[in-house]
């Protein structure tokens, strides 16, 4: 074997080191792996004699080195095509969730509602750590994110016919992988063999009716020049047709919910207030709103007649009757948001001679995805924050009152005499059109390089180079333009009876006067006016280009010593661009400026596999592994950031073995969270200044009298008393002192498949991942207390303070939401996974497969005003942290022909929220003991009148269990010419369980539980050739 001066420099500190660590054992698991690698039976079982006759040499995700296959233990979750294929899915995340007990869900069609950037995203989150600090690989390599807000890959811009298998190890990985490697790593096995034609098509629809689903999938493969070369090419298509409020009936169920713990019983709100829910029926419940098309009038608590119209008339008795006259609103939201992928890919492998192969890997997808939500519901009071173009100080405007002398003043209302000289007013703006977020995604990927052998095929090498691109051009359809509501509601009419915009300015802009009054009454030209379509372009770059040398330094006793040595340089950049309106505000919709900036890093690294014993009693083999990684950030003013990696693998003896590993890994701030001017957001607080006067002693007081803008109000009045109006304005920016987060994580593991049970595998994994300075926002009632109430005097000393603007009235307008190094995450738990293969003779064969993860700890530990305070979130389904999870299937597979699965997925029972049991049980239950009538039992013992008769317990608190069941059924046939037909079909969730009634969740159902899906049905045919 052939000596590099590398092999000599580092040869002696090796022999040292596997002197050093044959003494003790470690009970660690090589490279973080934490399930059970199920395809590899016979090779665990293979003889020595054919371990001698035939030696395959292959890479695992976690490791650059190349092993023999034989010696490989690879405890890892991997879903393989025809896993893939039976589940009857489109959407491979949601496939990796249902199948893989440790994986969560991420970004989902079914869960980003709500949210604007990122719908039509599809990501995981491993241990429920967060998609950013689950690192996701195609073919080992890093890939440029989908998202302008964070790092984010979304699995729906892969070609479904492209992916041959998907690994994922779960535990730190930043020393083989770098950034965002915390939490595991999801890496995307793309097509290596494949040959000829294929052609897939499959259609999907639920028993109620609703999320329609259409995949058609096209890919061929071929060798050429002499199997020289070869050629992948792969093409999908997939709509999910999405499933709104109207498609089924618990998602138009209104419902309110309070606990009243003076009646100890559970309540809803109803036409009359709240009532006991054991006096009413589920047709009382009531959710409504005031936003009603036609509008409503003069709603004021001085005022006993308000007006509004019920769709056809005029009438004044709204006063108090929201609940009986309102519209629910909830009408106009998505169950699951409708989305399309389309996608391509082309890959290129070429032996340029015996030693070296090119190879070339192009991808290229367009995802749209469209969120309808309700019209606009806007007020004379609703402020939209304005920033000024050039100074950048933000101010307030709100649409104002419709003038009495308004022309399009009803008589009803003028003759009324109760209004003054202003109309106070609510009202939907239907006719300008449903709030609409269109999102257009388009994605390049692309990556060359070549890779070989020297020294007689001892070392291997490669050296590779790639480049993503994702743009996103993201379109808020009929927002409202505030500025001109404002001005089309102050018209005049003049003496020839037309109708203007009072304001001349307005006019020479085009001002149309507006009409409130009535269900119709604003005209297209209305509409136009003062519609607003902010617009969002962002584009997200990465340039990347690592090489590595990989081979075996020397030998020892008990093998040769393995090492990779490499170095990787990345650039990631981002631009976005917005419209004027989007940048500067004045509209319906959150204000997000213009930005751009960049980010690089460069590393170095290298892995050392040292066999320390072989053949040996007790100790068939005992393997040390060992990897570091250094990185120099562009943004660190710092030190040299490090991740490392120490893991070991005992194997006792034939189908017995021990693992283990420590890891250093880490996450690098995104650019978002660095670079980012403010982006506008809104989250409730509570302003400690409330109430101040001259005098007044309550908590931080003395602080807010020498707030420039309160003390000069308290001049100007001595008598003045602060009354807190804030609008919960709190724009996220990004934060240029961040630092890198740190996890430590270890797993220990199990792994048997003994000889005397042919077929048997079983797995057991622990493990225990702590995130230190994680990267988070602090509460907005944390920093006015910081502000105001800590012991950092007020001023521009303490930054809590320079973080909180006040308008000319004392109200703060904004509070700057940064992102700082504070928090700690803690899991820990435990994978088992088994998987045993029965042969049936003639009858063909049976495999049974079960994955089960359970959760020891889950926390997480924050700072606060009186430091830091730790939340356990275990069993919380507000942070979707489950105690247990599990999957479980029996495949029956006959000739090659038939393959018929069963399987089920089954979660824990969960609590509602910690908020719950804050608000709920925790004060019937004086003595944490559970005995939440305890204390009513005392009072009616003591025959005391506040002694409650048949108190209930808070409903919706506990959550039950849950479990679903699938089939799919799948028959391949022979065809002429070599081709083959394989039909397939199934039924998901067999028995329509779509979990419990979910109080205060998008349509009653949670996304964990399917979110109202319920059966489903698939069919489809696929063609080779």
């Amino acid at each position: 074997m052939n000596k590099t001066l590398v092999t000599m420099a580092v040869q002696s500190a090796i022999f040292s080191t596997a002197v050093a660590i044959s003494g003790p054992v470690f009970a660690a698991q090589e490279q973080a792996l934490s399930q059970v690698e199920l395809q590899q039976t016979a090779e665990n079982n293979t003889s020595e004699q054919a371990k001698s006759d035939k030696t395959e040499k292959i890479t695992v995700t976690g490791s650059r080195l190349r092993r023999d296959s034989f010696s490989v233990a690879t405890p890892m979750a991997t879903l393989g095509v025809e896993a893939i294929e039976d589940t009857g899915l489109g959407s491979l995340s949601e496939i990796l969730v249902q199948e893989l007990p440790q994986i969560a869900e991420g970004v989902a069609n079914t869960n980003s509602q709500s949210y604007v950037s990122v719908t039509g995203l599809s990501t995981i989150d491993l241990r429920d750590l967060g998609s950013n600090r689950t690192l996701t690989l195609i073919d080992g390599r890093r890939t440029v994110s989908n998202s302008y807000s964070g790092n984010y890959v979304s699995l729906s811009t892969i070609p479904a016919g492209m992916v041959q298998k998907v690994e994922i190890i779960t535990g730190g990985a930043s020393a083989t992988y770098g950034s965002d490697a915390i939490a595991g790593v999801v890496n995307i096995i793309t097509q290596k063999d494949k040959e000829g034609f294929a052609f897939k098509g499959r259609y999907g629809d639920s028993h109620e009716g609703g999320g329609e689903e259409i995949s058609l999938d096209l890919d061929y493969g071929t060798e050429f020049a002499d199997s020289r070369g070869y050629l992948f090419f792969s093409a999908s298509f997939d709509e999910q047709k999405g499933l709104d409020y109207w498609d089924r009936k618990r998602a138009q169920q209104e419902d309110v919910f309070r606990y009243n713990a003076e009646l100890m019983c559970n309540q809803m709100l109803t036409e009359n207030d709240y009532q006991c829910m054991r006096d009413i029926t589920k047709a009382d419940w009531r959710n409504r709103s005031d936003g009603l098309p036609g509008g409503v009038f003069g709603e004021t608590s001085r005022n006993d007649t308000q007006f509004w119209y019920d769709g056809q008339t005029l009438r004044n008795d709204w006063k108090d009757n929201e609940e009986k006259y309102g519209i629910h609103a909830n009408q106009y939201e998505w169950l699951k948001v409708p989305d399309e992928a389309l996608s391509a890919a082309l890959k290129l492998d070429f032996e340029v001679t015996d030693d070296v192969l090119a190879y070339y890997q192009i991808q290229y997808s367009e995802n749209k995805s469209v969120n309808v939500k309700s019209p606009e519901d806007d007020y004379e009071g609703a402020a939209a924050l304005v920033i000024d173009p050039v100074t950048g100080a933000p101010s307030r405007v709100a649409p104002g009152y419709i003038p009495m002398d308004n022309p399009f003043v009803p008589e009803e209302i003028r003759n009324a005499g109760l209004y003054r000289d202003r109309i106070y007013w609510d009202r939907r703006f239907s006719e300008v059109g449903p709030v609409t977020t269109d999102n257009k995604r388009t994605t390049l990927r692309t990556w060359g390089g070549l890779q070989g052998t020297v020294f007689n095929g001892e070392w291997d090498w490669d050296i590779s180079a790639s480049y993503g691109r994702t743009t996103q051009d993201q379109t808020r359809l009929n927002e409202l333009n505030t500025l001109r509501v404002r001005e089309a509601l102050q018209a005049e009419r003049l003496d020839d009876g037309t109708i203007q915009c009072k304001s001349e300015a307005a006019r020479a802009e085009g001002c149309v006067p507006l009409n409130l009054f009535g269900e119709g009454s604003i005209t297209p030209e209305m509409a136009n006016y003062i519609r607003a379509n902010p617009v969002i372009d962002s584009t997200v770059e990465q340039f990347n280009i690592v090489g590595y040398v990989a081979g075996d330094l020397f030998e020892l006793p008990a093998g040769a010593v393995g090492a990779v040595f490499g170095a990787e340089y990345r650039k990631d950049k981002q631009d976005l661009r917005v419209s004027d309106d989007q940048q500067y505000g004045g509209i319906t919709f959150n204000i997000v400026p213009e930005f751009s900036g960049d980010v690089n890093v460069t590393e170095i690294f290298g892995e050392l596999a040292i066999p320390v014993l072989k053949d040996q009693e007790f100790a068939k083999e005992l393997n040390v592994t060992v990897a570091s990684r250094f990185a120099d950030y562009s943004w660190s003013d710092s030190n040299i950031v490090g991740s490392h990696n120490l893991a070991v693998v005992w194997e006792i003896a034939d189908g017995y073995m021990f693992r283990g590993s420590y890891a250093r890994a880490q996450r690098a701030p995104s650019i978002a969270e660095l670079l980012s001017p403010p982006r506008g957001d809104y989250d409730s607080f509570d302003d400690i200044c409330d109430g101040l006067t001259a005098t007044s002693t309550n908590v931080g007081h003395d602080s807010c009298r020498q707030d420039p803008v309160l003390a000069q109000l308290l001049a100007q009045d001595p008598n003045f008393e602060f009354e807190d109006r804030n609008t919960g304005y709190s724009p996220n920016t990004g934060n240029g002192e961040l630092k890198e987060e740190t996890a430590d994580t270890y797993t220990f593991g199990l792994s048997l498949s003994p000889e005397i049970f042919q077929g048997v595998q079983v797995a057991v994994d622990y493990y225990d991942i702590t995130v230190s300075d994680a990267i988070a926002q602090i509460d907005n009632n944390d920093i006015i207390r910081q502000c105001y109430a800590s012991d950092t005097p007020f001023g521009a000393s303490n930054n809590f303070c320079n973080d909180i603007t006040r308008d000319a009235e004392g109200n703060i307008i904004e509070i700057l939401q940064r992102s700082f190094n504070v928090d700690e995450l803690t899991t820990r738990g435990y994978d088992i996974a088994a998987a045993y293969k029965y042969d049936l003779g003639d009858m063909g064969s049976l495999k049974f497969k079960a994955d089960i993860t359970h959760v020891i700890e889950y926390s997480k530990t924050f700072e606060t005003n009186d430091g830091k305070q730790t939340n356990n979130y275990l069993g919380d389904m507000a942070n979707g942290i489950f105690k247990d999870k599990a999957s479980a299937s029996v495949t029956w597979t006959y000739d090659d022909a038939w393959r018929v699965r069963w399987s089920a997925k089954w979660k824990d029972s969960m609590i509602h929220s910690l908020e719950d049991q804050k608000d709920y049980y925790a004060p019937l239950d004086e003595n944490g003991d559970g005995g939440i009538f305890t204390k009513n039992d005392a009072n009616c013992a003591a025959g005391l009148e506040s002694c409650v008769e048949n108190p209930e317990a808070p409903k919706f608190y506990n959550i039950p269990s849950y479990i679903r069941h699938d089939l799919s059924v799948s028959y391949k046939m022979d065809l002429e010419n070599e081709g083959t037909l394989r039909l397939y079909g199934g039924v998901n969730n067999i028995f329509d369980n779509v979990g419990p009634f979910m109080r205060g969740y998008t349509g009653n159902y949670a996304s964990a539980f399917g979110r109202g899906m319920g059966r489903y049905f698939f069919a489809g045919a696929e063609v080779k050739f």
